[in-house]
C-alpha cells in the first residue's frame, strides 16, 4: 500500500516543478520585451548578442523592470523665450464726455445663452464721473516688422487720444495709428524704435487642426508677458462680431487684456489674434476666440500699404438656402448662397448673375453656406476676373465676373445707387435683425428695383379672360397689378407680377411671412403675369412631385427675397 500511495505524490511534485519552470520562461520573455535595448547610435558597432540564458529556477527569478517615471509634458520654455520680446502691452487713454459711446463691440448671437457674458466682457470701464473724464484701457499686440509695425485689435485702441506701447525690456514708445478695420476688429500701429525690434511672422491657420497645441502670450489684467498653453477647440466659429466671422476657438487661457495678442502654433508662427472670450466673470473658462491668420494677414498687409482695406465687391444681395428652398430647387442638400437681388450699377448688373441663382463656387472655392461667400469675395483682389459656378434653371453654369471695390460701393451709397451699411460684407447680406430663414418680409432698401419683366412663356404667364378674378393659391388671395392695387399698397411702378391681397391666417404662406401687398414675381424661376399663371404653375409643381413652391417675392419698393412655401 505504501508504494501505491507515494507514486501519485511524486507525480504531483514533478508536475508542479514543470509548471514553475514554464511559468518562469514566460516571465523572462515579458521582461525582455519591456526592456528592449535602445537602437545603436550611428557609427557604433552593435554588441554581439549573448547566448540565451538557461531557464532560471524559482529561487533565481529576476525582478521585472518597472516603467520609467514620466516627468510631465514637454516644456515650451524655449519656444516662449524666443517670442516674448515680440509681444507688447498697449495702453491707451481717451478723454470722453459722460454717457459717450465708445463704439461697437462683438456680440453673441441673439438668444444665445452666452449673450450676457459677451456684453459683460466688452463693457468699458467708465472711470470717474464728471463733465469730462479719462478712460484708460490695456490690451496686447505683437511686432510684425523690425522697423516698428505692430498689430492689435481695433477695440483695444478705438477712439484713443493717446497710444503707448510697452515692451518686454521695460521701454515705452508712443504709437501712431496706421490703419484700422472694424469689420475684422484689426488695427496696425507704428512706433519709431532706435534699434530693430524682435518680430514674429504669420503662419497658415488653415493648416491647423482641432486638437493642435497653441500658445497665447499677452497682457491679461495688466500682467505683461503672460504665457498660456492649450489646444484648438474648434474652427469656423461665428459669434456675430462682424461679417467675416471665422474664429478659431481655443482653451488656452485668454482674459481681459489679452485682446490683440498673438496665438502661436508650436513653430512660433502667429496663427490667430486673440479677440474675445465667453465668461460669466470676465475671467477665462476655456472658451476664447482668435481671428485666424488666413483672414488677418491680408487685412494687415492692406492696412500697412494703404492705411485702409481694399476688398472685392460682387454687388448681390444673398440669403441662406434653407432645406425647403433646396427642395424646391432640386438640390440634394441645402448649400450655397441664394441671390435675392442684384445691385444696380454693380459688378454683375450686366446679367452675368441673376436673382434666383444659387452661387455654389466662387473662384474655385466651394460655398457651403451663405456666410462663406462674403468672406471669399472680400478676400479677392479688386478688378480680378473670377469664375463663379451658379445653379440656374436646375443646371450648373460657370460665369465670368469682374469684381468691383467694396469701399467704392460705400461711397456710392450716399447717392442711392448702392446699398446701405448692411452690405459690409462685400456681397450684400440680410439685415442681422431679420429671422434666420429669411421668410419674414424684408424692408431694406439695398436690392435693385425690379427690372423690366421678361417676356412670358407661350403657356405660362399669359393673361386669361378671367385673369382679373382673384385666385386663392397656397392660402393667398391673388390679383392682377392695377393702378388701383398699386395705389392701395404703395407698390412702385418698377415692380411687376401678381399682388397678394389677402393671406389666410394659419396657412403655410402666413407662417412664411407673406403679407398683403407682397408681389409674386416668379414661381420656380418662371415669371408670373397673372393669378391664373400662379395657380397653373403650382398645380404643375404638385404633379411633378415637388413638396415646396419657390416664390420670388418683391416688396412694395422692389426689394426681392425668396420664400419656399409647402404645397401639402
Amino acid at each position: 500500500m505504501a508504494p501505491t500511495n507515494r507514486s501519485p505524490f511524486r507525480r504531483t511534485l514533478a508536475l508542479l516543478a514543470s509548471v514553475a519552470i514554464l511559468a518562469q520562461a514566460g516571465v523572462s520573455e515579458v521582461a525582455f520585451a519591456q526592456t528592449a535595448p535602445e537602437a545603436t547610435a550611428p557609427g557604433v558597432a552593435a554588441p554581439v548578442p549573448a547566448a540565451p540564458p538557461a531557464p532560471a529556477t524559482p529561487q533565481q527569478t529576476p525582478p521585472i523592470q518597472g516603467v520609467v517615471p514620466n516627468n510631465g509634458p514637454a516644456s515650451v520654455a524655449d519656444l516662449a523665450e524666443g517670442l516674448l520680446d515680440a509681444v507688447v502691452n498697449i495702453s491707451t487713454s481717451q478723454n470722453v464726455k459722460d454717457d459717450e459711446g465708445v463704439g461697437p463691440a462683438p456680440r453673441a448671437p441673439d438668444g444665445s445663452p452666452f449673450q450676457e457674458f459677451f456684453n459683460d466682457f466688452f463693457n468699458k470701464q467708465q472711470g470717474s464721473k464728471g463733465p469730462n473724464h479719462n478712460v484708460s484701457s490695456l490690451g496686447s499686440g505683437f511686432v510684425i516688422d523690425p522697423t516698428g509695425y505692430i498689430v492689435t485689435n481695433n477695440h483695444v485702441i478705438e477712439g484713443a487720444d493717446d497710444i503707448e506701447v510697452n515692451f518686454a525690456n521695460g521701454s515705452k514708445l508712443k504709437a501712431k495709428l496706421i490703419g484700422t478695420d472694424t469689420k475684422t476688429d484689426l488695427s496696425v500701429l507704428k512706433v519709431e524704435p532706435k534699434a530693430p525690434l524682435k518680430a514674429v511672422k504669420f503662419g497658415d491657420s488653415s493648416e491647423m487642426r482641432i486638437g493642435d497645441w497653441v500658445m497665447a502670450i499677452g497682457n491679461p489684467f495688466g500682467f505683461g508677458g503672460s504665457v498660456t498653453v492649450g489646444i484648438i477647440s474648434g474652427r469656423g466659429r461665428n459669434i456675430n462680431a462682424g461679417p467675416y466671422d471665422n474664429f478659431i476657438q481655443t482653451d488656452a487661457a485668454i482674459n481681459k487684456g489679452n485682446s490683440g495678442g498673438p496665438l502661436f502654433n508650436m513653430k512660433g508662427e502667429v496663427i490667430g489674434i486673440n479677440t474675445a472670450i465667453i465668461s460669466p466673470s470676465g475671467g477665462s473658462i476655456g472658451i476664447g476666440f482668435s481671428v485666424p491668420s488666413e483672414l488677418a494677414s491680408g487685412v494687415v498687409e492692406q492696412l500697412r500699404q494703404f492705411g485702409e482695406t481694399r476688398r472685392g465687391w460682387l454687388g448681390v444681395r444673398i440669403q441662406p438656402v434653407t432645406d425647403d428652398i433646396a427642395d424646391s430647387l432640386g438640390l440634394d442638400t441645402a448649400k450655397g448662397a441664394l441671390v435675392a437681388g442684384v445691385i444696380k450699377g454693380g459688378p454683375v448688373d450686366d446679367g452675368s448673375i441673376k436673382a434666383g441663382d444659387v452661387i455654389l463656387k466662387f473662384d474655385g472655392k466651394t460655398v457651403n453656406e451663405m456666410r462663406d461667400l462674403p468672406r471669399v469675395v472680400a478676400e479677392s483682389t479688386v478688378g480680378k476676373e473670377v469664375d463663379v459656378v451658379v445653379l440656374r434653371d436646375g443646371k450648373e453654369q460657370t460665369v465670368k465676373v469682374k469684381l468691383g471695390r467694396l469701399e467704392d460701393s460705400d461711397q456710392a451709397a450716399s447717392g442711392g445707387g448702392a446699398p446701405d451699411g448692411s452690405q459690409d460684407d462685400g456681397v450684400i447680406t440680410p439685415d442681422p435683425d431679420e429671422n434666420n430663414d429669411m421668410d419674414e418680409p424684408d424692408t431694406g432698401d439695398q436690392a435693385q428695383p425690379m427690372p423690366g419683366a421678361p417676356a412670358p412663356d407661350q403657356h405660362q404667364g399669359q393673361v386669361s379672360p378671367d385673369a382679373a378674378t382673384p385666385k386663392n393659391v397656397l392660402g393667398l388671395s391673388l390679383s392682377l397689378l392695377s393702378p388701383e392695387t398699386r395705389k392701395a399698397f404703395g407698390i412702385a411702378e418698377s415692380v411687376d407680377g401678381v399682388v397678394v391681397t389677402e393671406v389666410a391666417p394659419g396657412s403655410a404662406s402666413a407662417e412664411k411671412g407673406l403679407k398683403p401687398g407682397d408681389v409674386i414675381v416668379e414661381v420656380a424661376q418662371e415669371f408670373m403675369k397673372s393669378p391664373d399663371a400662379v395657380a397653373a404653375k403650382v398645380k404643375s409643381l404638385k404633379q411633378e412631385g415637388r413638396r415646396n413652391a419657390q416664390l420670388m417675392i418683391a416688396s412694395a419698393n422692389g426689394d426681392l427675397r425668396f420664400v419656399a412655401v409647402p404645397m401639402e
